[in-house]
């Protein structure tokens, strides 16, 4: 099974999303959106950008090598 992308409603009527593996373990979880739309379009930019993204290493031990 994929994972995959879950549309949440928050109390203050705001809308979010998560990437979820085919375990369940939470892999990212989105801003918030006043709209559903905006929730959509998220998850459609992640999409889009996720597979084709470049990695940049940031962390300390990157830092301590160079």
């Amino acid at each position: 099974m994929a994972g995959r992308f879950e549309i949440l409603r928050d109390t203050d009527e705001t809308y979010r999303f998560r990437l979820t593996a085919a375990d369940g373990t939470v892999v990212a979880e989105s801003p918030t959106f006043t709209q559903l739309s905006g929730v959509i379009a998220g998850i459609n930019a992640v999409r889009e950008n996720a597979a084709t993204g470049l990695i940049v290493d940031r962390s300390t031990a990157a830092r301590k090598a160079a």
